[in-house]
């Protein structure tokens, strides 16, 4: 984890680099698809929302929610992801998805810099990165 300075426009320029963007997605894609199928079943899903642990902290400090709310909130999250509704998200839906979720993060941030507590392997982190190496050119 870091500690990372970015705006709305840091998310903006790293989603509308193709290239970037895409070489990003297919990673964490093939990351989380453990069987190698080229789909993302719920349980290769439900363990990247896990990791997230937006749910089981509060201000840094570990709380125990409600199982009941935690599965509804990440049944509704694959179905965001699951356009086709075919039970299963593939390459595009993941990636469609991620940018819809991206830009409307950059929305609401805005053009003022924040600090934020970054994982490494993340894709706000890749956004820093991106501006950062295009900066010291």
């Amino acid at each position: 984890m870091s500690v990372e300075v970015l705006d709305g426009a840091t998310i903006v320029n790293f989603v509308e680099d193709e290239e970037a963007f895409s070489f990003s997605i297919r990673d964490r894609f093939a990351h989380l698809d453990t069987n190698h199928d080229g789909l993302l079943s719920y349980a290769e899903m439900l363990k990247e929302f896990q990791s997230l642990r937006v749910f089981e902290t509060h201000y840094g400090i570990d709380v125990k929610p409600d199982p009941e709310e935690i599965a509804h909130v990440y049944d509704s999250l694959f179905v965001q992801f699951d356009h086709d509704s075919n039970g299963a998200v593939d390459l595009e839906e993941f990636k469609a998805e991620t940018k819809r979720m991206m830009l409307a993060m950059a929305n609401g941030m805005g053009f003022l810099p924040v600090q934020m507590l970054l994982e490494e392997d993340s894709f706000l982190k890749k956004a820093v990165e991106k501006e950062y190496s295009s900066t010291k050119v």
